[in-house]
């Protein structure tokens, strides 16, 4: 039986930008914790980033739209700035996805 050797190197790929970009968000809002429904925002970023969220795309892309709406009356600039990254990097993996690229 031959066992699959992990790979020593990594390409930078469209998911690790998408996850860079969860990730910095998730970061940010805690450095701002404490605007109204941050807790909740918090939760739906943690589930976006969840490996049942990244295995269908599709959940993400839903969950993003909660992720959206909740910071847009009561978070500051920059954490809907993220959102924008995010919902953008999300865009891409789809395209990549879509023209047949590895991920």
């Amino acid at each position: 039986m031959a066992f699959t050797k992990e790979p020593t190197a990594y390409c930078k790929t469209a998911l690790s930008d998408l996850q860079g970009a969860w990730s910095m968000l998730r970061e940010s809002v805690v450095a701002y914790f404490g605007f109204q429904n941050s807790d909740q925002l918090l939760c739906h970023i943690d589930e976006a980033m969840s490996w049942e969220c990244v295995r269908n795309l599709n959940l993400m892309k839903e969950t993003l739209l909660l992720v959206h709406n909740i910071p847009r009356q009561y978070a500051p600039e920059e954490i809907n700035e993220l959102v924008d990254i995010v919902r953008e990097n999300l865009v891409e993996v789809q395209s990549a996805i879509a023209e047949g690229e590895k991920i």
